[in-house]
């Protein structure tokens, strides 16, 4: 496969940030991060971060033990981990000293079209539709990349045989998995599991979710990842599975054909990336905006002296607001499938549209959405999930991968296992209507067979001045990843935090044009209160993300796995 490289050697860095072995850990601080020299796995299931240090521990790298990861969490966390879906990764490969983004963003079928979808004309009649026909069921289902993307990367980066990889995420779908508690109760939470008749004999018991403590096994799931682990690719995108995809599209009106499963491909890319504080930050481009909506906010933070300040200020939370709020501003209209749209990437993040942006912040005073003005804007899910992983030798993956909304569509292909996606929702159905301002309208990512929905998720690596690998980072929350990976990286790097107390920090989300200044809970409230006053309308939030992080300071490892979301954790090789 021919790819895309790009050389960290010819980068020059202006600054660092660094720590000592014995002073990084803040023993006041109840955060605390797990240590190791060697190999470490950050993901949202422990069974799953497991996993891949089994596959370390065999002699394989992490692009190894990312492809077990991947597939492992389609078992342990089938709200979001998949086969069905699609995703982005970021691959650095430490001995050449090259970082690739892989780009496997599930894609709308070839003959999929808005009157057949709606029974409407799009979208002059977008007021009259049924948005559940895009977000449950067939008609929403979008051609699946995250068996090719992980596939991928494995055939240009992996080490071990494909077979000895899968071979213990096959045992761990035979053997089953013990329903928790934060499983049961996902379950229950989606209705539409109901009406499919393969995902209510998977998820249900008489009608009702998998019993707490009850082991859930994942035959033709298994079956499927043999057939993968034996043939590559054609073990799903042709052969046994298609057949089964093909003839489940054709009994319940869906659009996936056989020739897009064949034809499906993932594309190989060069990470957007800008200088932060001396720092060297990458994250994914096009298709996916939300590399955008994080590199626009460190942008205009970048102008501003942070370390003045402490990380729980109402001024810090006021500041990061007004990034994101421009940031937001800078994906609404610009942003979408670079095969079909030519994004203007540099313009963006260019010191001029900076300059342009920040011309009328305030200290103390929100800017009005209106004020903001867009680049000469959909739900979003927050059931998406990533894992960061980094090996004895210093080789790293950053992977986010969706289903799109919690259990996708709700659908799951008979005989396969395989839990389908809803990305056809992730579509703007009210493109060039100008009276719009939000991200429904934009003609970027307006509808169009064969194309990629935005996507907001944003994998990260962290090159420091040293051109050293620093901190490997990404989150779940559909357009709170941003915002959850910018409290990350400012409170590594600006208020020099460790990556426990960074991950803790309490979250804030600002959207654009629409929409309140969203806060955690865990905010002290006497900020909130001042933050109302100076203009921004506060909205209390549930939790936001759930980032899995490596922070790699003095050749030592420190993992955590964000205690918003249950079961998560870090797994270490023994040193």
């Amino acid at each position: 496969m021919k790819t895309k490289k790009i050389s960290l050697l010819t980068i020059f860095f202006v600054c660092t940030h660094a720590f000592s072995q014995l002073s990084y850990i803040d023993y006041t601080s109840p955060f605390h991060p797990t240590v190791n020299k060697s190999g470490m796995v950050v993901s949202q299931n422990i069974e799953s971060s497991n996993i891949g240090i089994e596959i370390l521990n065999m002699g394989g790298n992490a692009i190894d033990a990312a492809v077990a990861v991947g597939f492992s969490l389609a078992i342990t966390l089938p709200r979001a981990g998949n086969l069905g879906g699609g995703g982005f990764m970021l691959v650095y490969i430490k001995e050449k000293n090259e970082i690739f983004s892989i780009d496997y963003r599930s894609k709308s079928p070839l003959r999929s079209n808005l009157k057949e979808i709606f029974n409407a004309n799009l979208p002059q009649d977008y007021e009259s539709i049924n948005r559940d026909l895009v977000r449950y069921g067939y008609k929403a289902n979008a051609v699946p990349g995250t068996v090719a993307g992980l596939l991928s990367a494995h055939k240009e980066f992996g080490k071990l045989p494909l077979e000895q990889i899968l071979q213990p995420v096959i045992e761990q779908a035979i053997n089953g998995i013990k329903v928790s508690y934060d499983l049961h109760e996902a379950i229950k939470s989606i209705p539409q599991l109901l009406e499919d008749k393969e995902s209510k004999n998977i998820y249900f018991q008489e009608g009702y979710p998998v019993p707490i403590g009850s082991i859930m096994k994942r035959k033709d799931l298994a079956n499927t990842i043999q057939l993968i682990a034996k043939n590559g690719t054609a073990g799903f995108y042709q052969g046994e599975v298609a057949e089964k995809f093909d003839q489940a599209m054709q009994n319940n009106n869906g659009f996936i054909s056989k020739d897009d499963l064949k034809e499906y491909t993932v594309n190989f890319q060069i990470p957007i990336s800008i200088i932060y504080r001396g720092n060297k930050i990458y994250t994914q481009g096009p298709p996916s905006g939300g590399g955008i909506t994080l590199l626009t906010a460190l942008n205009i933070l970048e102008t501003i002296n942070l370390k003045k300040l402490r990380s729980d200020s109402t001024i810090t939370y006021h500041l990061i607001a007004e990034a994101l709020r421009r940031g937001h501003n800078n994906r609404s209209h610009y942003v979408g499938d670079p095969s079909f749209y030519e994004v203007p990437i540099e313009k963006l993040l260019s010191i001029k549209r900076t300059k342009e942006l920040k011309k009328n912040l305030r200290f103390k005073k929100a800017t009005p959405s209106s004020k903001v003005k867009p680049f000469e804007v959909i739900n979003e899910s927050k059931d998406t999930t990533h894992f960061s992983i980094i090996d004895k030798d210093g080789n790293a993956v950053s992977n986010t991968y969706t289903l799109g909304h919690s259990f996708g569509s709700g659908v799951t292909i008979p005989g396969t296992g395989v839990l389908m996606n809803n990305q056809m929702n992730n579509f703007a159905f009210q493109y060039g209507d100008s009276s719009i301002k939000g991200r429904s309208a934009s003609l970027a990512n307006k509808f169009m067979p064969g194309k990629r929905p935005m996507s907001t998720m944003d994998p990260v690596m962290v090159f420091n001045k040293n051109n050293e690998l620093s901190l490997i980072t990404g989150s779940p929350g559909g357009s709170f990843i941003p915002a959850a990976v910018l409290r990350v990286i400012t409170g590594v790097i600006d208020f020099e935090l460790d990556i426990g107390e960074a991950t803790m920090l309490p979250r804030i989300h600002k959207d654009w044009p629409e929409g309140g200044l969203e806060y955690e809970s865990t905010m002290n409230s006497s900020i909130a209160k001042q933050l109302n006053k100076i203009g921004h309308k506060m909205e209390k939030s549930k939790t936001m993300g759930s980032t899995q992080s490596i922070h790699i300071v003095d050749q030592m490892n420190y993992g955590y796995s964000d205690l918003r979301r249950p079961n998560a954790g870090v797994a270490i090789q023994i040193d």
